[in-house]
């Protein structure tokens, strides 16, 4: 047994407790307790109903449910969910709109790896599809992963999105949400050095610790108050005999939905409180806001033990990105290499994970970047969810990173031009300087 309690014990915890929901349910909705009219049946059948669904949820992967999309003339676009490069530990997935003609607005939205799947930017995805052609990172979880198929860190994160983005092509919009923010900029310095022609567009970075140090939250303290052996024994379990990834090292999703809920305790228990009165007086639905958020909420996923100690020594401990020293594969990421790549970050003033300071402090490392290539947003009043998924990225928000997308792509789209026209007084030129032995005309233009 490593650290607190035993892989297969946590889930021992959450399978007793969803079967003593079911129990519940069942036992005070026998018919025959119909002809008392004591109202503590209503209250034990609804406290089971919502205790069996909570605890069901947290080991199954939530649907994407991307509603049809409107077009013109009022046909609706089905959504099919397609991945088009598959990979042991995440693929790379294509919402492909039924159709309908592409759009230029082509868009990777960067999932974070951090507890809970890709479909908490459902929302997000679905805001961007009217308008764009959206990819998404869906990473798999660590305890259906065999051990065959090897490690995997920040540093094969980073290698997943070199990947992802050159196989999407140039023309590629990406927006990396919270944790992913740091090592996507890294991959796009990667491309940058190795690879310009297949560098993305544009990049937009929302709330990403991109400098840990700049904004203290109750994140990055638990980071510099534990030490990694400490991290390691207290986090770190080994998955049991039940799912594929037997015998794998992670830190269990169970273990990081209980510190999701340990930071807002009271609003999670009056929620709970609410929706179990709510369901005893008969005003509970099957999609109301409450399940509909705490589907998603309590689907956690294991992260694997070499991703989650690498980004806590590297990414908030060591500062790598931060002090623009981090490596791959032993080789120096130099963020100063980007010089292509239109940058821009959003923060929430009310963000308490990655506070404002955090994200932005992407700019000053951008030191080859010109200023006409960057661009910052701090949105008042907006906490860390809100960023990408809520009223301030629907309203706000979102309507700004399309303006930036449109904007650097005319930019592109005119520079091209420019390269056009300025080729045949070139070829020109350099005919005049040719032999005459050589014809001209043959040359490649």
């Amino acid at each position: 047994m490593r650290g607190i309690i035993s892989y297969d014990a946590m889930e021992t915890i959450r399978n007793t407790n969803e079967w003593m929901g079911a129990s519940a349910r069942a036992l005070a909705s026998y018919p025959a307790f119909a002809l008392s009219p004591n109202p503590m049946f209503k209250l034990i059948s609804a406290w089971g109903r919502v205790t069996e669904r909570s605890f069901a949820r947290m080991v199954i992967k939530p649907d994407w449910k991307i509603p049809a999309i409107a077009g013109e003339g009022g046909q609706d676009h089905i959504v099919y969910v397609e991945p088009v490069l598959e990979k042991p530990f995440g693929d790379l997935v294509h919402f492909r709109v039924a159709r309908r003609d592409p759009m230029p607005r082509k868009v990777l939205v960067v999932a974070p790896m951090s507890g809970h799947y890709a479909t908490l930017a459902r929302s997000t995805v679905a805001s961007l599809l009217p308008d764009c052609d959206v990819y998404v990172t869906d990473w798999h979880n660590a305890r259906d992963i065999p051990v065959s198929a090897g490690k995997f860190d920040i540093e094969d994160y980073t290698k997943y999105l070199v990947e992802f983005i050159r196989f999407l092509g140039p023309d590629i919009n990406v927006i990396a949400i919270c944790q992913p923010a740091p090592l996507t900029l890294a991959a796009a310095a990667i491309l940058a050095e190795e690879e310009p022609a297949a560098q993305p567009r544009t990049l937009t970075l929302i709330g990403g610790p991109i400098d840990p140090d700049a904004a203290p939250t109750e994140v990055t303290d638990f980071g510099n108050r534990m030490t990694m052996g400490e991290l390691e024994e207290l986090m770190i379990q080994q998955v049991g005999f039940k799912y594929g990834g037997a015998g794998r090292m992670v830190y269990p999703g169970l273990a990081q939905l209980a510190s999701f809920i340990a930071m807002n305790a009271e609003t999670h228990t009056s929620a709970f409180i609410d929706k179990i009165y709510s369901e005893a007086r008969g005003d509970g639905s099957e999609h109301d806001r409450h399940n509909k958020f705490y589907d998603e909420y309590l689907a956690v996923m294991d992260m694997t033990a070499e991703f989650y100690l690498s980004t806590v020594s590297r990414i908030f401990k060591g500062l790598e990105i931060a002090k623009n020293t981090f490596t791959v594969d032993g080789k120096p990421v130099d963020l100063g290499k980007i010089k292509d790549v239109a940058v821009m970050t959003v923060e929430g003033a009310n963000d308490d994970i990655s506070a404002p300071g955090q994200c932005v402090a992407a700019l000053r490392l951008l030191t080859g970047l010109p200023d006409s290539k960057k661009a910052s947003h701090l949105e008042p009043g907006a906490g860390h969810y809100g960023i990408f998924a809520g009223k301030s990225w629907r309203l706000n928000i979102r309507p700004l990173v399309l303006d930036f997308i449109d904007e650097h792509m005319l930019d592109q789209q005119h520079s091209r031009r420019r390269r056009t026209r300025s080729t045949p007084s070139l070829v020109a030129s350099k005919a005049e300087e040719t032999p005459p032995k050589i014809d001209s005309s043959r040359m490649p233009v």
